[in-house]
């Protein structure tokens, strides 16, 4: 095909995909139309591997987070993303695992809040939210949970508990400490004092324990008695 041929098809994809839009007189019909022509492009793209090849734009209702997200972000961080997504637009997709009729955050964790909670921004995203699908062919729920990790790494503050909590999980669906500690970022006597953390809690957990004694006071004459006693 020569340039000019190539320049031709392009024109021509640009004239009917224009007019296919013309034709969609809802928001959603519009959006629909845009995630197709997405995936249809993503599906010959040299990129086809990378989940950032293809960003859809999904209602903001079947955008769910996760119960195991570690990663802490203080209050002003909170106002300070706001602030950013309102002056500058999303510039990050929220990364998301395809549950089945659901996307489950697996980072964007505090986008995907901040895009709920902030008037403006839902005006401005209009009921959506850009996310990117992460998983194709994983669907446990270990892997979503070692994604989450793998992202926040290196960001924000990961509360001690909540990481030991994910660490005992993991282990309770048979990941030996070598694949938490590979999966996660994780040094091995990292992943050790966690689970140390955790198996105590456990170990004691069940545990019925005897009241304490009760302290009573001694007198002069306890301590003559013990004296001649002794």
């Amino acid at each position: 095909m020569t340039e000019t041929e190539k320049d031709s098809a392009v024109l021509r994809f640009t004239e009917i995909t224009t007019e296919l839009f013309r034709q969609k007189s809802t928001l959603e019909d519009r959006v629909e139309l845009l995630n197709e022509c997405r995936r249809v492009l993503h599906q010959v793209s040299p990129f086809v591997d990378q989940p950032v090849d293809l960003v859809q734009w999904v209602p903001v209702d079947t955008v769910l987070a996760n119960d195991y997200n570690p990663n802490a972000v203080a209050p002003p961080e909170m106002a300070l993303l706001e602030l950013s997504i309102m002056e500058d637009g999303f510039t990050q997709p929220i990364v998301g695992w395809d549950t089945g009729g659901t996307i489950e955050v697996i980072d964007g964790f505090h986008r995907n809040r901040v895009a709920r909670e902030s008037e403006t921004l839902t005006t401005q995203l209009q009921g959506f939210l850009p996310i990117v699908v992460a998983n194709t062919d994983r669907l446990d729920r270990g892997d979503r949970i070692a994604s989450t990790i793998r992202h926040n790494r290196a960001r924000g503050k990961h509360q001690i508990g909540a990481m030991a909590d994910i660490v005992l999980e993991l282990s309770r669906r048979n990941w030996s400490d070598n694949k938490i500690a590979k999966h996660l970022g994780m040094e091995p006597d990292e992943v050790l004092r966690l689970s140390q953390i955790t198996g105590l809690a456990e170990m004691f957990a069940d545990r019925d324990f005897s009241e304490a004694w009760e302290a009573t006071a001694i007198t002069d004459d306890d301590l003559e008695v013990e004296y001649e006693n002794a």
